[in-house]
């Protein structure tokens, strides 16, 4: 019987129903995935963890840049961002449950080539609502990757080697998110924003090559089990209202679509305690201290850092006049204090607690958003970057830690599940992040051009979406110190 085949159950030759059998579904009989094996996936995994990050912090340094093209308000430019994350964060959570029923390695191959596509296809758009679709499509494919990526990592790798993969993978995050604003930059100044999304064609390919010929085998725990089509279409519901309800705030529409967003939730969480097997695995929650604070921590962080380079995006290029290039390198500063500490934090979380130093970080994040809070047209670039090594190393002492306490806390089978929630706590918190952007926007800005006699005003925005950002980090803080397992 070799590691990694696909056989059909015994007596039901022509069933169609598949008995998926790999390594690390066989405990028992002592076969564990190659190093080979492992290393290939590790290899496939860094290109995926790459392309998505360095096209989101590339977008953000050519947000001016289209804004000029296509003329857009600065609510309407958010959406750029904001529709990939939210289609990200719809499809995380029903293709992390399809890959563990149908298998990752397929979810996860299509994910790239959807994403790879969507790239061509924003290189083309001729207007701002066709950029905006594309957009949604490449969240798609993201969604696709989030949800396997690190499930079938976490699969290959045996438990006393997670953290130092993980934390590699992490740092391949951001080191896209460390070429992002400097490659994004240069592309913009001297080909075009368009330029940017070029890069992610020939890594996309390259990947998808690598899974077809290289990896053999499936990983899919779950085969057999039923899909919950109620409860995905309840979990899309919710998100829409809520993420177009912040973008209309003030109006009645806005006011209507929040608290309507924040019903469906509740009744998805209803339905899915009950459901027979429901996309999201609610008992996780219930049943499972670690698990449940150590995503909440994760929402969290993520809602209150990943506008922040949108924001300083603007702020750079706006008030101080810097160059898409000149703001990109100013920006790679924060990804690559995340990449410096990531690599030391993943390993640290395989000798001590994991949320000692993933609180850590966080801590250090917040300090570095309160001393963001004080930015105004004078701020020196000294201070700017002080507060970005501090931001950045604050978040790269959370993030592979806390992946680590997430996919420790859960058996093989809900890897997937596991690695789609982790992905999901990524992407809603930092849809949310951009909805509290756009909502602040809104409100006091309103919808109009980011032009010099509106600059106060954005300003003023800056720092309000900074206070709120530090205040969610310290109940950040706090969700993490809770994830402790209760003394027996």
């Amino acid at each position: 019987m070799l590691p990694g085949a696909v056989f059909p159950p015994k007596g039901s030759a022509g069933s169609r129903e598949r008995v998926i059998l790999l390594p690390e579904s066989l405990p028992s009989s002592g076969l564990t995935p190659s190093r080979s094996l492992r290393y290939t996936v590790l290899f496939i995994a860094l290109l995926a963890g790459f392309i998505t990050p360095f096209d989101g912090s590339a977008v953000n340094i050519a947000l001016p840049s289209i804004s000029d093209e296509f003329h857009m308000d600065a609510v309407s430019l958010s959406w750029i961002s904001t529709a990939y994350l939210l289609a990200a964060a719809i499809f995380l959570v029903p293709f992390g449950r399809i890959a563990d029923i149908y298998g990752r390695k397929r979810v996860f191959l299509y994910g790239i080539a959807v994403f790879t596509i969507a790239s061509l296809l924003v290189t083309m758009v001729p207007t701002t609502a066709l950029l905006i679709l594309a957009r949604t499509l490449q969240g798609f494919g993201g969604a696709l990757i989030y949800g396997t990526s690190i499930a079938i990592l976490t699969s290959v790798f045996p438990p006393h080697e997670r953290g130092k993969a993980l934390g590699i993978y992490v740092t391949a995050v951001f080191v896209g998110l460390m070429a992002g604003p400097l490659l994004g930059g240069l592309l913009t100044d001297y080909f075009g924003w368009r330029s940017i999304f070029f890069v992610n064609i020939p890594l996309g390919i390259i990947a998808c090559l690598l899974i077809v010929t290289k990896l053999d085998g499936e990983w899919a725990e779950s085969a057999g089990e039923s899909f919950d089509f109620t409860g995905s279409i309840l979990y899309a519901l919710a998100l829409i209202a809520l993420m177009y309800g912040f973008s209309e705030v003030p109006g009645t529409t806005g006011l209507a679509l929040i608290p309507a967003g924040l019903i469906l939730g509740a009744v998805f969480v209803w339905y899915e305690m009950r459901a027979p097997s429901p996309v999201l695995d609610m008992h996780l929650f219930t049943s499972n201290r670690v698990f449940t604070f150590s995503n909440l921590a994760a929402l969290i962080n993520y809602s209150a850092t990943y506008a922040v380079t949108f924001l300083l995006s603007l702020d750079l290029q706006y008030t101080k006049d810097f160059s898409p290039e000149y703001a990109g390198l100013v920006l790679i500063i924060q990804p690559a204090a995340m990449a410096l500490v990531s690599p030391v934090a993943g390993r640290l979380s395989d000798r001590i607690d994991p949320q000692i130093v993933a609180s850590s970080g966080m801590g250090l994040g917040a300090i570095g958003l309160f001393l963001l809070s004080f930015l105004s047209l004078s701020t020196p670039l000294w201070y700017i970057v002080i507060c970005l090594i501090i931001f950045g190393a604050g978040l790269g002492l959370f993030s592979s830690p806390n992946i680590n306490a997430i996919m420790s806390a859960v058996e093989k089978r809900q890897y997937g599940v596991a690695s789609g929630m982790n992905g999901t706590m990524r992407v809603i918190g930092q849809m949310l992040s951009m909805g509290i952007a756009m909502m602040i926007f809104a409100l006091v800005l309103g919808r109009v051009e980011i032009t010099p006699e509106f600059y106060p005003e954005f300003l003023t925005s800056l720092r309000y979406a900074f206070y709120l950002f530090t205040a969610l980090s310290v109940l950040g803080i706090g969700a993490s110190l809770m994830r402790a397992k209760k003394p027996a």
